[in-house]
């Protein structure tokens, strides 16, 4: 039988921690950061953790 192949694109993107948790970086940091306020860029900044409507798919992709 052919393996389950997980989707390296999103393997790049996720960071699973030790619990279980899947973690991912906040959008919006990478360009026009002169026009955001700096109080904006420091909140973006960090991990947050994947929305629950989306850890059934983003599983999937990583093979979980």
């Amino acid at each position: 039988m052919p393996k389950m192949k997980s989707h390296t694109g999103m393997g790049k993107r996720v960071k699973v921690t030790g619990t279980g948790k899947i973690l991912r970086q906040q959008t919006g940091l990478r360009h026009r950061l002169e026009v955001k306020a700096s109080k904006e860029t420091r909140s973006l900044s960090g991990t947050v953790e994947v929305a629950k409507n989306d850890l059934a798919r983003v599983k999937k992709m990583l093979g979980r």
